[in-house]
């Protein structure tokens, strides 16, 4: 018993809205039985059927690495964002750049990455990286100590819209972070619900460093002129305290003289 064209379309259509996740060919061909007749071509005709019949509405059928999935239409996605009262998940610079120097150079250790970055890798990247499933440790480098090598998951080409590595941009065509970061919703400075290192506020603190160092001299000028002056009051002070006691010593000795030059008389 064979299937018509569009019934066979249909059910790939409804398997999957109702999977939830990508699903791969031969999944989908699991879902028909043998004694179905389904030819592998009537199975990508329908796929390649429903791109075009949703290439002009608000969900599109995409191809990743984990397979076939519908999905909001990118060009829609602000929208739909405001479904959702959690902010998207916001990333620094000198992750996605791990996760670019990962993608593009894979395998790579950690040192190796902190020789290209020319700054050292924190573990917070590292673990993030991990947990996020966006890479893994794929091997160890025939070397003293021997490091981990990480590549890139499947987790990490679904997530970019890749069906695998070869649709990564060439490095000629990359733009710069800032607009990568806007168009994926990613943001290089802030801080995420779990506490990621906030840019801005490393830099307010900076600040407000500098302005506490530059005043401190200031204080400190003043109390010397404060002491300067005060010991500029107690220098006269001294002065007249000593003329006076070398006035009275002088009285004292006349008086000595005469009464000495009296009791000779």
């Amino acid at each position: 018993m064979s299937l018509d064209h569009q019934k066979v379309k249909r059910i790939v259509e409804g398997a999957l809205f109702a999977a939830g996740q990508p699903m791969k060919l031969d999944k989908l061909a699991a879902l028909f039985l043998e004694e179905e007749e389904l030819p592998t071509e009537m199975l990508v005709d329908a796929l390649n059927e429903l791109k075009q019949d949703y290439a002009e509405r608000g969900v599109m059928l995409k191809e990743v690495a984990s397979g076939y999935r519908f999905q909001v239409q990118e060009n829609i996605g602000e929208w739909i964002s405001r479904l959702w009262e959690e902010k998207p998940a916001r990333y620094s610079r000198a992750l996605l750049e791990t996760l670019a120097l990962i993608a593009y150079r894979q395998p790579i250790t950690r040192g190796e990455i902190e020789e290209i970055r020319g700054v050292s890798v924190s573990t917070h990247i590292t673990k993030t990286l991990l947990e996020r499933e966006w890479v893994r440790v794929v091997g160890h480098r025939d070397v003293p100590g021997r490091p981990a090598m990480y590549g890139t998951t499947r987790q990490f080409l679904d997530y970019f819209n890749l069906k695998n590595l070869d649709e990564l941009p060439s490095l000629a065509e990359i733009r710069d972070l800032d607009t990568i970061n806007a168009e994926l919703e990613l943001v290089q400075m802030g801080m995420d619900p779990n506490g990621q290192l906030d840019v801005e506020e490393i830099s307010d603190s900076e600040e407000e460093n500098e302005e506490g160092t530059a005043v401190a001299p200031v204080e400190m000028e003043a109390m010397e002129s404060e002491s300067q002056a005060a010991d500029s009051e107690q220098e006269p002070a001294a002065e007249s305290a000593q003329a006076a006691s070398d006035d009275a010593a002088d009285a004292e000795s006349d008086r000595a003289e005469q009464e000495q030059e009296t009791k000779l008389d």
